[in-house]
């Protein structure tokens, strides 16, 4: 099987504000929006899109109902000015940086319509 796009769907009750999220925190473009359906390009190529789901429910992280389904790990340079930028954008911080001793580290935020996604740095 040759699999020649992929794509990350979003579902989302305001689909513009989704989408306009994750187009500032990627740093792209919106192309193909329509009532119920829109996609963000990063460098004219398809990254992530958004569905209208009208009686969409944000998952409770991290143990909740609903529960997470899934998430994207989003692997940064400089862990403050990400930070700025996504909470610009509308994010909601969920959990701070754990400061354990592995070579990584990390921050919980969920998007407007609640998705958690994390923003990830090397420690070492």
């Amino acid at each position: 099987m040759r699999i020649n796009q992929q794509i990350v769907v979003f579902d989302a009750a305001d689909i513009a504000a989704e989408s306009r999220f994750w187009a500032g925190v990627l740093g792209g473009t919106l192309d193909d929006a329509r009532d119920d359906w829109h996609r963000v390009l990063v460098d004219g190529e398809p990254r992530v899109a958004v569905q209208l789901a009208p009686d969409h429910v944000p998952p409770d992280w991290p143990d909740g109902e609903p529960p997470q389904q899934l998430h994207l790990d989003l692997w940064v340079e400089d862990i403050a000015a990400a930070h700025e930028h996504v909470m610009s954008l509308g994010a909601r911080l969920l959990a701070e940086a754990h400061g354990g001793e592995g070579p990584d580290d990390f921050q919980v935020y969920a998007d407007p319509a609640g998705h958690p996604f994390c923003l990830c740095w090397a420690t070492r």
